[in-house]
């Protein structure tokens, strides 16, 4: 492939609609300026969609892409990135997955794929590195990934050929639908339901003969082995290593950023050691399953053998997010009922997040009388009791009564009993993720200033940060985590930056080497010279084609906001009685942007410095 290195050199292009099967060679201008993974499709997808075109319509182009980093012994560098306009929020939709799909793609020869059009019928793409095909897929329509990914695997002869499928929920255009690969997920912004609407039931993929191949093949052994070094120091390694993420449960208990009675409870609560990482190491969970080339394996495998709750076997343990979603979003304090809702939700395909925030609003209107039992069907959902989330995973994912409404999301929820925006925990019409921004102020911005794709914890990690992981080479330092000044705000962006980097190369937000080792790994695996100022301006430009995309969409300031659920000063922990002050920490934000806090229009002068001044959007603006 050219001057490259570190790609495969081709993209696979799909047309469902016609049943056309092409290749184009990477373009390496677009390459060198946005390196591989969400910023490749960003640039490249801002060509094509517009701000009418219907995220489930055939004209939504669905793009699955790796990074420069993949298939290598990097740390955590087996990652892959879908992206699409998402259903959900009508903006930039992304999400990323790890597992073992990404580096199979890229040993069959392949740096991503672009899905155009739409199919008639269910079908499923096979790639091997020797063929590609499309093939009917209604014998498996209707059936949940678990299943999917069996009979697949069944069909072509090898347990090592990757799956990337959808669920019933996918199929039924459930907005926030994921796509799964190995039991990883790629969980938020509804592309799950942008690969339904083409009726792309499953990929598979396998790979044999391509290696991966870096610039500089000796310097490079010896920074990998670096990465290696400080990935294996960092504490936080060894906290997702022994237990996985669940192991923040009882910290944050404490703390007050776990969410508690859909956001609205502030005391430690005593369930949450019930529901806690030890907890589940005494009582359900078996074994880790890294992802490919992850020395931390946060991932874990559970099984529940006796009870209510009994699973078919080994399956796949819940992390941090979900059990707050289903334990303390509800004060449901039984694990083995949270191990029972995280199989539904990923054999259905549904994001786990979104899911169990909008069905603890259920719980939230119930409780205060703003909706009765007969406008859910029946359903008596109280604090405390999960059956009634069990029942609406399932009509949920069906479509089926009530869960034809909940399939929509809060807002639609919102919208449909008369509730106040104010009320509902969404923000660009997404359910925010369960760090509770009155802990850690910083939050506020990752949750408020949609760049990326409306709120995430991943984009911008300041829980993580702040709990003592700065990145002080990128400008990101360890500040009170109470401040909502023009220090927090610009630590926030910094952050945001940083992780818009890690959506391209692409590498997991818990392996945290220093930032010059990352720019060595860039120069050494690409052969692009690579410093830390280089490396920051990649960070912004690829951060800043999301946040152009979006204004492409038609957002504006006014957007960028935060529900009042969110804010309410709560009494208890560490955190009793304070809430940041917004308006103070987006004007501040927007202030550091150089961005118009009126307008939203972008600094020409900051764009001409990108390389981006030239997109449509700023000669509208």
């Amino acid at each position: 492939m050219g001057t490259l290195k570190g790609f495969a050199g081709k993209l696979l292009i799909v047309n469902l609609s016609n049943q056309g099967i092409s290749e184009d060679l990477i373009n390496e201008e677009i390459a060198k300026d946005f390196l591989g993974g969400a910023g490749y499709c960003c640039r490249y997808l801002y060509d094509y969609i517009e701000k009418d075109t219907d995220p489930l319509s055939p004209e939504n182009i669905l793009m699955f892409m790796t990074g420069p980093f993949c298939s290598s012994t990097i740390p955590t560098s087996g990652r892959f990135v879908i992206c699409a306009k998402s259903p959900y929020t009508g903006i930039w939709g992304e999400s990323n997955c790890g597992g073992y799909f990404g580096p199979e793609l890229k040993k069959a020869g392949y740096d991503g794929i672009i899905i155009k059009g739409a199919s008639k019928n269910p079908v499923y793409l096979e790639i091997t590195e020797d063929d590609i095909n499309i093939k009917d897929a209604t014998f498996l329509w209707g059936k949940g990934i678990l299943e999917t990914s069996k009979i697949l695997k069944e069909q072509a002869g090898s347990n090592l050929t990757r799956i990337a499928c959808i669920g019933q929920a996918g199929e039924n255009l459930v907005k926030y639908a994921i796509i799964a690969s190995e039991e990883k997920a790629a969980g938020r912004t509804g592309m799950g339901a942008v690969m339904g609407s083409k009726k792309l039931k499953a990929i598979t993929v396998r790979g044999k003969k391509r290696k991966f191949e870096a610039s500089d093949p000796e310097t490079f052994k010896e920074i990998v082995q670096k990465t290696l070094e400080d990935v294996n120091q960092a504490f936080t390694t060894k906290m997702y290593r022994d237990i996985g993420t669940s192991a923040g449960i009882d910290l944050w208990n404490s703390t007050g950023e776990i969410p508690k009675k859909y956001w609205t409870l502030g005391e430690e609560w005593e369930g949450a050691y019930n529901i806690s990482g030890m907890t589940a190491l005494e009582k359900t969970v078996t074994r880790k399953y890294p992802c490919f080339s992850c020395p931390i394996g946060c991932a874990k495998k559970a099984v529940v053998k006796t009870g209510k709750y009994i699973t078919d076997g080994e399956v796949e343990a819940p992390e941090y997010e979900t059990l707050a979603g289903f334990g303390s979003m509800i004060l449901n304090d039984n694990i083995e009922s949270i191990v029972k809702a995280n199989v539904l939700c990923n054999d259905y395909g549904i994001d786990t997040i979104s899911c169990s925030s909008l069905i603890a609003f259920i719980y939230y209107l119930y409780d205060s009388g703003k909706i009765r039992s007969e406008q859910i069907d029946g359903l008596d959902p109280k604090w405390g009791d999960i059956n009634p989330a069990l029942e609406m995973i399932d009509k949920i994912s069906k479509r089926e009564r009530i869960g034809g409404l909940l399939a929509e999301g809060s807002d639609a929820i919102g919208k449909e009993f008369n509730i106040n925006r104010d009320e509902i925990a969404t923000v660009y019409g997404m359910e925010v993720p369960y760090h509770d921004l009155r802990s850690n102020f910083g939050m506020a911005i990752a949750y408020a200033i949609a760049a990326p794709r409306g709120p995430c914890h991943n984009s911008c990690d300041m829980y993580t940060i702040l709990l003592g992981t700065p990145l002080e080479e990128f400008g990101i330092e360890t500040i009170d985590k109470f401040k909502d000044d023009s220090e927090m705000a610009i630590m926030s962006a910094r952050a945001q930056d940083y992780r818009a980097l890690y959506s391209s190369l692409i590498m997991c937000v818990f392996a945290n080497p220093k930032p010059s080792i990352i720019a060595k790994l860039v120069q050494t695996v690409i052969g692009l010279n690579c410093d830390i100022g280089k490396l920051k301006n990649y960070g912004e430009r690829i951060f800043m084609i999301k946040r152009l995309f979006n204004l492409k969409m038609g957002i504006s300031p006014k957007d960028d906001r935060l529900p009042k659920i969110l804010l309410n000063p709560l009494d208890g922990t560490e955190c009793a009685g304070k809430s940041p002050n917004f308006q103070q920490l987006k004007i501040e934000y927007y202030k550091y942007r150089q961005w118009n806090l009126e307008t939203g229009k972008l600094n020409q002068d900051q764009l001409k410095k990108l390389g981006l001044e030239e997109l449509w959007i700023n000669k509208k603006n």
